[in-house]
């Protein structure tokens, strides 16, 4: 193979595998979603950050009523991605407080607060330029 075929050629699979990473990182962070929802967490915000943030390139944010119901939202979580897709969080913080707990899949972010935290750090308007998911249609995929 010539080096400029193998050039193209590796571009065309990095291509690829960036766009089956983008697919199951969106399934994994609906997933996620669902999981709270079943849970019954409210207002469920799906953003795709990954044009305007090198974090990761999905953030979940969910409210809980209270630290009982925010843990349980990420067991929830936590369990039905794993059973899903093989995968645990790589670091869970805010569990011993649970006001506001971050679940860090590394391509997706999750995060579980109380209604007086979500209003006060007001993630949907700092992330507002990011792709919003409509969690009602993203369910169907």
């Amino acid at each position: 193979m010539s080096d400029l075929t193998q050039l193209e050629y590796s571009r065309t699979q990095s291509t690829a595998t960036d766009s089956a990473t983008s697919d199951e990182t969106r399934g994994l962070i609906v997933t996620a979603a669902q999981a709270a929802d079943d849970r019954k967490a409210v207002d469920i915000v799906l953003l795709k950050v990954s044009e305007v943030c090198y974090l990761a390139d999905y953030f979940a944010i969910v409210t809980g009523f209270s630290n009982v119901q925010v843990r349980a939202i990420s067991q929830a979580i936590a369990d039905q991605v794993e059973e899903e897709w093989g995968r645990l969080p790589l670091r869970t913080q805010g569990l011993s407080d649970a006001s506001w707990v971050v679940m860090d899949y590394g391509d997706a972010i999750i995060h579980i607060l109380k209604p007086q935290e979500r209003e006060f750090y007001n993630l949907e308007a700092f992330w507002g330029h990011a792709e919003r998911i409509d969690f009602s249609s993203a369910e169907e995929c």
